[in-house]
């Protein structure tokens, strides 16, 4: 399969949003809402949560499904008070022990001029310095898009998954184009070169695992694909039970070292 078809399959309205992982992976979950400075952003949920017998934290960008739904949401695309919001239950993790759960879906960090106004690049910045240095395991989920900084500011973890159909990349193959070509329209040759699907990444070892997802065509449903990924949630943790706070840091510091 091509790069760009893994783009428009990653983009596809009909694929499952952070609200629908939550229902089906979690066994208990409930919402936090605000960033204690402006608002809450409807892009980000974020809340405590229960899987199998692990007490964490989750954070999720959510696209929406219906029209209306998208527009609440913003299309995933989350503001200076949505990483904020992140932040904030990220630090509450930390005084709590409770580990982390980030869910990756986002074309990119909303780049509206109220946004900007309200500092939307030293927020994702801030993300980046303080997940760097939190002391409780995280784990960051790619279900669909991870766009650029938008993406990355969730995802500074001590392990990433990819959807075996979703993209990580610094920017969209229609910007990449027109930046290096001027030329939107050579999109889909260029994502190739971009090196953006899992499969990708997993080969040069920028992820660590890639999920599968259903499939019809082999008798794989989206129950079987949930039920597993639940299985291997609980598993990723409790690999990281007996480590210290310390010890969590220098190994996400190694990770990121390695690039």
């Amino acid at each position: 399969m091509k790069a760009w078809d893994r783009v428009i399959k990653a983009r596809h309205t009909s694929r499952p949003t952070t609200t629908k992982y939550i229902q089906n992976i979690t066994d208990e979950f409930f919402e936090l809402h605000g960033d204690r400075a402006f608002k809450d952003d409807e892009a980000i949920i974020g809340g405590l949560g229960k899987i199998g017998d692990i007490k964490l934290t989750i954070i999720g960008q959510e696209k929406g499904t219906t029209i209306k739904e998208k527009l609440k949401r913003n299309f995933g695309m989350s503001s200076p008070e949505g990483y904020r919001k992140a932040l904030r239950l990220m630090k509450q993790a930390e005084k709590f022990k409770r580990p982390i759960l980030c869910i990756v879906d986002t074309s990119g960090a909303f780049c509206g001029v109220e946004a900007e106004e309200r500092g939307q690049g030293e927020s994702i910045a801030r993300n980046l310095f303080e997940m760097s240095g939190i002391t409780v395991p995280i784990l960051t989920i790619i279900i669909g898009e991870g766009g650029s900084g938008g993406a990355l500011a969730l995802a500074v973890s001590d392990e990433v998954w990819m959807m075996e159909n979703s993209v990580y990349s610094i920017l969209s193959p229609e910007g990449f184009a027109t930046i290096l070509y001027k030329d939107v329209s050579l999109a889909s040759q260029v994502a190739d070169d971009m090196k953006i699907t899992a499969q990708d990444l997993n080969e040069l070892e920028v992820i660590e695992k890639i999920i599968e997802e259903a499939d019809v065509e082999i008798d794989r449903t989206e129950q079987d694909m949930m039920s597993k990924l639940k299985s291997d949630i609980i598993a990723f943790y409790r690999r990281y039970q007996e480590l210290s706070g310390e010890e969590i840091v220098n190994r996400r510091y190694m990770r990121y070292r390695k690039f």
